[in-house]
């Protein structure tokens, strides 16, 4: 099956109407709804997402009108308001899910242990022993593993412990589940210890696909003029002289010694892209540019390299929508992971059965 129509056919998961024994699940800093539009192509049922950004709330809400939504600081929603919210009991849940925003932890970034977003880890794991869920799945970034940010993973994965869950981290790459995108994940799946007693223990997805190249991505795709027209630079001369240069898969700092001001990245067409990053790069590249066109990649294009189906949603302007694109958890790949963690008791459930 073509990406396109794989898009379209996850798309019509997500619309349809929810099994009354839907699994269910809470998502934390849910950004646009990346992850949320994973586990609901998975046939979960959304019981509350937290969002402190108006921004980006706005495009989960246009998404998701169904799903209660709590718009502010996570710090200051309490345990009780939260299981009054989602209208379920200690226990009940199924997956907590959340991605505590990572930029201190970011290869990206200067990896700092005092970044203040680093302590927004303790208000996933506040609510994670308040939900006391079946299963809880964490993503962060690969950056979390590199020097000395492993002394606060080695940190992370003990509260996590002490938590009361049964926990397994690993690096997986977007590509192999099925994204035109080989960006690199950490995801932590956790299972509460009772029910790992019991034989169900965490582990990840096993890589299943050979990931889409651009080309294939953006099959059939027809961008507005008003798209290509906000995608395209300014007057800068530098910037233009650079993009006349650059062939496919190259760099603009193979051309310019300023890699900070002209780190263009063109994309391949006949590969994957790079990872697509909140400032609109590739890769490491400040701009993702189309690989023939002397101009940035459209949200239109930049969605369909995201696994964001077409019908998606996007608030706000150019770069907040980028920013969206770019913090969000490819929607193809969080449905691989939600149906692996739903695997996991199926197959425990069958076994038991077998048994009996």
């Amino acid at each position: 099956m073509a990406y396109p129509d794989r898009l379209n056919e996850a798309w019509a998961a997500h619309l349809a109407p929810r099994a009354p024994d839907a699994p269910t699940v809470v998502s934390t800093f849910a950004g646009c709804g990346g992850s949320s539009l994973g586990y609901s192509m998975a046939g979960f049922q959304e019981r509350l997402a937290v969002e402190w950004s108006d921004k980006q709330a706005a495009s989960f809400s246009a998404n998701f009108p169904h799903v209660p939504l709590f718009l502010g600081d996570i710090a200051e929603l309490s345990d009780d308001e939260a299981l009054r919210r989602a209208k379920v009991v200690p226990g009940q849940l199924d997956v907590f899910d959340g991605s505590p925003p990572c930029q201190g932890f970011s290869t990206a970034g200067a990896r700092r242990f005092d970044d203040g977003r680093n302590q927004l880890f303790l208000e996933f794991l506040r609510l994670l022993r308040a939900f006391a869920p079946k299963a809880f799945v964490m993503e962060n970034v690969r950056g979390m593993v590199v020097g000395k940010m492993r002394l606060i993973f080695a940190e992370i994965i003990e509260q996590l412990r002490d938590a009361g869950y049964t926990v397994s981290a690993r690096i997986l790459v977007a590509g192999h589940y099925g994204v035109p995108q080989m960006r690199p994940r950490m995801i932590i799946v956790g299972i509460r210890n009772d029910l790992a007693a019991n034989g169900i223990q965490p582990s990840h997805p096993k890589p299943f696909a050979i990931a889409p190249t651009v080309r294939e991505a953006w099959h059939g795709l027809t961008n507005t003029p008003e798209e290509c027209a906000v995608a395209r630079f300014g007057e800068n001369r530098i910037v233009h002289r650079l993009l006349f240069r650059m062939a496919p898969g190259e760099s603009g700092d193979k051309y310019h010694p300023n890699k900070q001001l002209y780190g263009l990245h063109r994309l391949d067409p006949d590969k994957p892209s790079p990872t697509l990053l909140r400032n609109g790069g590739a890769g490491g590249a400040c701009e993702a540019c189309h690989p023939s066109e002397h101009r940035r990649i459209t949200i239109a294009e930049a969605k369909r390299l995201a696994s964001f189906p077409d019908p998606f949603v996007l608030r706000g302007s150019f770069e907040e929508r980028w920013a969206a694109i770019g913090n969000c958890v490819p929607p193809l790949f969080m449905r691989a992971i939600a149906l692996h963690v739903c695997s996991l008791f199926e197959l425990v459930e069958e076994d038991h059965a077998a048994n009996s």
